[in-house]
């Protein structure tokens, strides 16, 4: 399947929201309606993000995990899993899995950087297929702990409400003892910004992108299941360990995504 440039992709649509170059005007579309609600919609990319980078900072130099199977990985931006990882232990396996074709038109040549970095073609809302893939697991050894990581995606499941929590269950089945999950999720913050999240939600749903689901905390939560939370829980990605004092309050989109980590006892 070709790329195809009169729909939406999800991973065009970030890239749009990160200010990137490899988007179209049918992917800034969506941008620009989802600012209807929250002009500060780019924030929601840069938060997760951030909360990507200062999660794979924790896995890789505080858990000792040496392998990492990033779902969902999207287009190659600043600072991708195995840059920041790779930087602390060189020996670290990072395997990316993504199905979009403007991925994998892009995936194999920008995030093929050396023998510890690879990209497999797959659905990551099918445990099953992921957990069975040859090419995954020529890489990944499952019986050893994995960092398994899920951000900015599952909200994009188009299907039943509860099918992400179904999703992850079978993937935290098949993690071995030691492992890791992180999860950041678009969320409904419960409070005078409930309206705005909700916004939010039908302009994704109802742009040519077709996803976008807020979920609140508590949900959110659910998608880790028994695993043992780290500190501290699931919070705002911007809450998550930061890496200074906040001297400027957040702003509407910052308050409307949210992270987590749990570890498989």
């Amino acid at each position: 399947m070709g790329v195809d440039p009169t729909r939406a992709s999800i991973a065009r649509v970030y890239d749009a929201f990160l200010l990137g170059k490899d988007n179209y005007e049918i992917d800034r579309e969506v941008l620009r309606k989802v600012q209807q609600a929250a002009p500060e919609a780019q924030d929601l990319a840069t938060e997760n993000r951030g909360f990507l980078i200062r999660a794979c900072r924790f896995l890789a130099s505080q858990t000792g995990i040496t392998q990492f199977l990033d779902l969902g990985s999207g287009l190659p931006t600043a600072e991708n899993t195995h840059q920041v990882v790779q930087r602390i232990n060189p020996e670290i396996k990072v395997v990316y899995v993504d199905n979009d074709p403007v991925v994998l038109a892009h995936g194999r040549a920008l995030l093929e950087e050396n023998e510890n970095t690879h990209f497999v073609s797959d659905d990551i809302f099918e445990p099953e297929r992921i957990l069975e893939n040859p090419d995954i697991v020529r890489h990944i050894d499952f019986t050893q702990p994995i960092a398994l990581l899920q951000l900015g995606t599952l909200h994009h499941y188009n299907g039943p409400h509860e099918a992400p929590r179904k999703i992850m269950k079978k993937y935290i089945d098949a993690l071995p003892s030691g492992s890791y999950v992180a999860i950041s999720h678009f969320s409904d913050p419960q409070d005078e910004l409930s309206e705005v999240a909700r916004k939010m939600e039908d302009f994704f749903i109802h742009s040519p992108m077709g996803s976008g689901t807020f979920r609140t905390k508590a949900e959110i939560e659910g998608l880790f299941h028994d695993l043992e939370m780290v500190e501290p829980g699931v919070k705002l990605c911007a809450d998550w360990w930061p890496d200074g004092p906040r001297i400027k309050e957040l702003n509407t989109a910052q308050r409307t995504i949210s992270g987590g980590i749990g570890r498989k006892a």
